[in-house]
């Protein structure tokens, strides 16, 4: 590896004897970062390190004029070229949304990372934890379970709001909501108020099988709340520290704007 390298911020990118890209990376200090490859331990920390100058035949860099352009560019770079030793930012397109419909006294829920099979949908998201999200998702499905009625799936496919393709697309509809929860829902999904949240947990109070179950429901609530906090209001947060007014935010805009968000 070069020995007279830079000091300044920049994005680098390692090769393999084919001359694939096998890895991208970005560094405050080109020269210091490059130096900790040359000196990887044999221990965990330094494993994937380890790996990567074991299979690189050479790398390259590029000189940036500041850490925040070279995160931007190296989250740029692995989304074009999703490069094998690259994962965080390489699958942007498998960020969820969730989607809702009203019609009259119904309510429909989407989970998808396709929102362009759903047009009947109003998305929100675009999210970047699939597990906090889903988890979000399912709890809040599991508790409207309890103050509404589930429209059948068979309903839901008469009605073309289920696509031909549905996996890891989840779509769930009920009847008799009130009208009350319905108008804070899109609010609380968008990061406004979190208002959709605590009148839900009065109207849980008045249902028998929540009460009885009330750890629970508690559980769910709590998986909720942890949805909010970690990427329904992050991504308000961004969204209001860039100025960025489209919405829902494209997937592979939603690293770029918390990367802006954080140079602010």
């Amino acid at each position: 590896m070069h020995l007279e390298l830079p000091t300044e911020p920049g994005v680098y990118r390692f090769f393999n004897e084919s001359g694939s890209m096998i890895y991208i990376g970005k560094a405050k200090n080109l020269r210091r970062r490059i130096s900790q490859y040359r000196n990887a331990k044999r221990c965990k920390a330094h494993h994937k390190m380890r790996k990567i100058v074991s299979e690189a035949t050479h790398f390259e860099f590029e000189i940036c004029a500041s850490e925040t352009q070279a995160l931007t560019l190296e989250t740029q770079l692995i989304q074009q070229h999703r490069p094998k030793w690259n994962v965080a930012g390489a699958f942007f397109f498998l960020y969820p949304l969730i989607g809702i419909r009203f019609e009259a006294d119904d309510v429909y829920f989407c989970y998808t990372t396709q929102p362009e099979l759903f047009p009947a949908f109003q998305f929100h998201g675009a999210f970047r934890s699939r597990y906090r999200t889903r988890e979000g998702f399912f709890s809040l499905i599991e508790l409207v379970r309890l103050i509404g009625h589930s429209i059948p799936r068979n309903h839901l496919q008469k009605k073309g709001l289920l696509p031909a393709l549905m996996k890891h697309q989840y779509v769930y509809g009920f009847r008799q909501i009130p009208k009350e929860w319905k108008l804070k829902l899109e609010a609380f999904l968008k990061g406004d108020s979190f208002e959709a949240i605590e009148a839900l947990s009065l109207l849980l109070l008045e249902n028998a099988s929540a009460t009885k179950n009330a750890k629970d429901t508690q559980d769910l609530l709590r998986a909720i709340r942890r949805f909010w906090r970690h990427e329904i209001l992050s991504l308000k947060n961004a969204r209001d520290r860039t100025h960025h007014s489209s919405y829902p935010v494209l997937q592979k805009e939603r690293d770029l704007i918390f990367i802006q968000a954080k140079a602010v």
